[in-house]
């Protein structure tokens, strides 16, 4: 799959809504939905979406209506094409 390169990482850190990257090199963004029915409901989006994609992020739920998603792909050590495809994929949804 390849690693994405730091200064393409920047590039398309700028064509994603909301998203950074954390110290730990990997993609993260912080979601605040309207209450923990919805926070709950969006989680099982992005589970179907990572589920298509066979790319799983780290999720935490967390408060009563904020979800962390975290992406990287550990397989290969840093940030890869299916990590950005990912966080779009979860842009256009929410």
């Amino acid at each position: 799959m390849g690693l994405v390169s730091g200064s393409e990482i920047e590039q398309r850190l700028s064509r994603l809504e909301g998203w950074r990257l954390s110290q730990a090199g990997e993609l993260e963004r912080e979601f605040k939905l309207a209450d923990f029915a919805s926070a709950l409901a969006f989680v099982g989006e992005v589970g179907e979406l990572a589920e298509r994609a066979n790319h799983h992020p780290d999720i935490l739920l967390h408060g009563w209506n904020k979800v962390r998603l975290t992406l990287s792909t550990h397989s290969e050590g840093g940030l890869t094409e299916a990590d950005f495809s990912l966080a779009g994929e979860i842009d256009r949804r929410s």
